[in-house]
């Protein structure tokens, strides 16, 4: 009988080291970025159209914040930032589109949250972006702080952190409100612009460019002072597949060091004949990051020289000549004050 026990034991040992095997495979298998370089080009999922975010021109062309992030990771994997196709989806479409790998990464405006890492069976990169819920209003109505919003009409989307956020600030105060709930983006703009509404609602980067959405008038529209949400956005990838997890995050991380250490655009080639080691590893001149990470060793040369460091893609696109200009907030450096923290790259 003892033998028998001893068996038993052996044999579940080895289908339970089995399966333990079989999942680390899996989740270290690197199927995803395989794909990718077969493909030719990543799938990423973005806005249909947000100012400053993602926006296709009348060619088809796609520019923005989180375009570029998708054209880092392009860089990185292939040493040419071109090679990304973009998917256009809506709030509602967002998270089925990753989950049933439609898209390779998600850069849509999405916030993280714990529900989201766990339920939908997502994972984070650093954050790209911090902001918070805001609500932009008529400056003809007199509505100077979110207390004069009782009673109001307030435009939203759907199946957004927004929805949750605005019934949370209003149920604190004891106030009353009708929600507008629109998933198409212009035909919400413009339910709030013809007076279906009295305020719009979204992350409060976004609404300086809805407000140039009223050409005629925009100084008529005025933010409401205050942050009333925590919303990192971050780009998001399946969970199961720890090297493109990987790679996207230090993508991400790749932008900060960047910055950290001054080397950008239009520096990068000079910035490679550094003798500092941590400026020489950044950019391939030394190690061989890429190996580990299964891209080339100079990914990181390449995302700075086609894309930028994190500064210079956040200027381009939010800076003070751009069409929606942001102060960076919280989207300064450390050794600033901010929240940006590359980890190190040894």
């Amino acid at each position: 009988m003892t033998i028998l026990k001893a068996v038993i034991r052996s044999v579940l040992a080895g289908v339970v080291a089995g399966a333990l095997g079989a999942s680390a495979a899996q989740a270290n298998s690197g199927d995803t970025l395989a794909a990718v370089k077969a493909r030719g080009e990543v799938l990423c999922g973005v806005h249909p159209a947000r100012h400053g975010f993602a926006a296709p021109d009348s060619q088809g062309k796609w520019s923005g914040f989180e375009v570029d992030f998708c054209h880092a990771v392009a860089a990185a994997i292939f040493g040419d930032a071109s090679k990304v196709r973009f998917v256009a989806l809506s709030s509602q479409q967002r998270f089925p589109a990753i989950q049933s790998g439609e898209v390779d990464v998600l850069a849509r405006n999405v916030t993280a949250t714990l529900s989201r890492d766990t339920a939908l069976g997502l994972n984070f990169s650093p954050p790209i972006f911090y902001t918070g819920t805001g609500f932009l209003v008529r400056k003809d109505d007199g509505i100077t702080k979110v207390e004069d919003l009782d009673g109001a009409a307030i435009c939203m989307a759907p199946g957004s952190t927004t929805e949750r956020n605005v019934a949370q600030i209003f149920a604190a105060r004891g106030m009353k409100y009708t929600p507008v709930v629109i998933e198409n983006n212009k035909q919400l703009v413009d339910a709030y612009v013809t007076g279906r509404c009295d305020a719009l609602t979204k992350d409060k980067a976004a609404l300086p460019g809805v407000r140039a959405v009223d050409t005629e008038n925009p100084a008529d529209h005025v933010l409401l002072p205050g942050i009333y949400s925590k919303e990192p956005l971050a780009m998001a990838v399946r969970q199961g597949d720890d090297q493109w997890y990987d790679l996207i995050k230090w993508v991400v991380y790749a932008t900060f060091n960047a910055e950290e250490m001054g080397v950008g655009q239009a520096n990068v080639d000079e910035m490679k004949a550094s003798t500092d080691p941590d400026v020489q590893t950044l950019l391939g001149v030394i190690g061989d990051n890429g190996t580990k990470l299964g891209v080339g060793n100079t990914w990181a040369y390449d995302i700075v020289k086609q894309v930028g460091n994190y500064k210079d893609i956040y200027m381009r696109h939010f800076g003070p000549d751009s069409p929606v200009a942001l102060d960076r907030d919280q989207n300064v450096l450390w050794t600033e004050g901010g929240l940006l923290y590359g980890l190190p790259m040894q």
